[in-house]
């Protein structure tokens, strides 16, 4: 037996595998090179070789020389499920389902927070508890105690985030603040109710930061987008710092429950002893009654899911200025340019005429339509005011389809900011008519509210001059901002006092009519100017509001400034003048006889 030498063509070959092994084309094993030693070889400790499988048997096809069909699709689909791969849908295919693809506001969604900290949560709870407490009996200063609570909480989740204060966040949260104090100083519920509405909105800009006109649009309303995530966000930081301090969560219980108990008593025995002590503990503490529960715990479940979703939109917002519109296909010159010069040529037609009106040319019109100045001004407000907003809507619609570059960039300023100039013209105009027509019948909160629609949409229109020459990248939020401050204005200047205030003017120049059944309706805002009345129209005017002071038993957090200087008011000279009286005053407030085909001697009819 001849010995075999290491690297000999007979020592590979017995150290290699057998002949019957199906070879492995995924790693193939280079053949040692002369005087090379195998791995078999040079490792000093045999390896049991791994058992193999037996080699595929034919398959029945390959005898009649046919390829075997191709796997089916849904094995095709178990064994890429089995080899953890992923599954893509393919036409054709209906057996198989289709992969979850992400929402269209994904891409906008930052990553998910951080565990809510403890000062956050501790905040939430105040919002809830105070929610439950002071929203229940009216809306007042209420609404900016809750807000406070809210506010830190917003703050505190922005921080432990890392975001940083920016000057237009500043701005929509103070001016979202500002607003909450509308319901404090005025008892009118539509100026209040803008005024909330407002406020959410400001706020909602202000834990966004959006700065498009998509993104101003739908960060104002972005905070509902966040309720769900934020009861989430709010239930997995309570369970996860439940679990890892369970111990502490004794101790708060019981040095609450006894601070609370001290409370109770010595209050109790304090209030016993002192009536005024008494009274003032009545007046700062919420009446809680068993009937208010489902109410309060409304509130409460409001105050809390409100706070969460604030905190959690702070703490991660949605970015809504991805949102993009396709800029429009640029036109050609003739096509949009002739339109708009023909629009400002229409506009200077309309205006030449309504300068003639402006500067004192009523009884040359007059003469011509026959109309009074009261006709005349209630026939075109209407109109003029639609033409104003149509003249947003065809700006908006210019800049989207006009040339942005070149000499066509500046054709487009000078024919969009003339017909700007025009259009500030016809506000004008249709202010003017409004002043006529409140001049011949009166202020009421109908007349008030559409003039300061028209005025500020005059505002609107000189922003949108401003932005033509320095530029429209703040454009969006500036004009939010000037909404935000009309409505702030529209109610720190009180729209019942200046309707009870306009009338009550009318009435003293002319002692010709004033409508009492309109004016009783106002609310406590009107009291100080219809004060001034004579007898019995004051009484007149007053018995209704007073009637609603005396019955209502507002808490101080939900009694504004105006209700309690409406109720010194009336407390100092209260209204005496019987219903009789106001009866057979008449319809114009001066006039005695029939009303509504009523002789004097019906005295059974009660219009109240």
């Amino acid at each position: 037996m001849s010995e075999q030498k290491p690297g000999s063509p007979e020592s590979a070959e017995a150290s290699g595998p057998p002949a019957d092994a199906p070879p492995n084309p995924q790693s193939p094993s280079p053949s040692p090179s002369p005087g090379q030693a195998s791995p078999e070889q040079a490792s000093p400790v045999k390896e049991t070789a791994a058992p193999r499988p037996p080699a595929p048997q034919p398959g029945p096809y390959a005898a009649q020389g046919v390829e075997p069909p191709a796997t089916p699709a849904y094995l095709h689909a178990q064994r890429q499920r089995a080899q953890g791969a992923q599954q893509t849908w393919q036409p054709g295919r209906p057996w198989q389902p289709p992969v979850k693809r992400p929402g269209a506001t994904a891409k906008l969604r930052p990553a998910a927070p951080p565990l809510i900290p403890l000062a956050v949560l501790w905040a939430v709870l105040a919002t809830a508890v105070l929610s439950a407490l002071l929203l229940g009996d009216g809306l007042g200063v209420n609404l900016l105690i809750v807000a406070v609570p809210a506010t830190l909480a917003a703050a505190f989740a922005a921080r432990a985030a890392g975001r940083r204060l920016r000057p237009w966040t500043a701005t929509w949260a103070v001016g979202g603040l500002a607003l909450l104090a509308v319901p404090a100083l005025l008892d009118a519920g539509w100026p209040t109710f803008l005024a909330v509405v407002s406020a959410f909105a400001l706020g909602s800009l202000a834990l966004h930061g959006s700065r498009s006109w998509l993104g101003v649009l739908m960060g104002s309303v972005g905070t509902l987008d966040s309720v769900v995530p934020g009861i989430r966000w709010g239930w997995r930081g309570v369970r996860e710092r439940a679990d890892d301090s369970r111990g502490r969560w004794g101790t708060v219980v019981r040095t609450s429950a006894v601070a609370v108990g001290l409370l109770v008593v010595f209050g109790t025995l304090f209030a016993s002893a002192d009536a005024n002590f008494a009274d003032l503990l009545g007046r700062l503490t919420p009446d809680v009654s068993i009937v208010d529960g489902p109410l309060r715990t409304f509130l409460f479940l409001v105050g809390l899911v409100g706070a969460l979703a604030a905190a959690r939109t702070a703490a991660a917002p949605v970015r809504w200025d991805g949102l993009t519109v396709k800029p429009g296909k640029p036109r050609g010159r003739t096509e949009w340019a002739l339109p708009l010069i023909v629009l400002d040529l229409l506009f200077a037609a309309f205006i030449a005429l309504q300068l003639v009106v402006l500067l004192g040319g009523y009884d040359k019109v007059h003469e011509q339509t026959g109309l009074t100045h009261a006709d005349y001004a209630r026939q075109g407000f209407w109109q003029l005011l639609w033409a104003t907003l149509l003249t947003l809507l065809v700006i908006a619609l210019a800049l989207r389809w006009a040339p942005r570059g070149g000499r066509d960039r500046t054709l487009v300023r000078s024919v969009l900011g003339t017909l700007c100039v025009l259009t500030l013209v016809v506000v004008a105009s249709a202010l003017r008519r409004m002043d006529l027509y409140v001049d011949e019948y009166g202020l009421t909160r109908l007349r008030i509210s559409v003039a300061a629609m028209e005025l500020w949409l005059g505002v609107v229109l000189v922003l949108i001059l401003a932005a033509g020459v320095f530029g429209a990248r703040f454009l969006p939020r500036a004009i939010a901002v000037s909404a935000a401050a009309a409505v702030l204005a529209f109610g720190l200047i009180s729209p019942d006092a200046v309707v009870a205030q306009q009338n009550v003017q009318r009435f003293e120049d002319d002692r010709t009519s004033i409508d009492i059944d309109y004016l009783k309706d106002l609310s406590a805002d009107a009291v100080p100017a219809l004060d001034k009345l004579p007898e019995p129209q004051r009484s007149c005017a007053l018995r209704v509001i007073q009637g609603e002071l005396r019955g209502s038993d507002s808490p101080w957090y939900a009694t504004s400034w105006s209700e309690a200087r409406a109720e010194e008011i009336l407390r100092k000279r209260p209204a005496k003048t019987d219903r009789r009286t106001c009866y057979w005053l008449g319809t114009d407030g001066v006039r005695e006889g029939e009303r509504d085909g009523y002789e004097q001697d019906h005295d059974d009819y009660d219009p109240y």
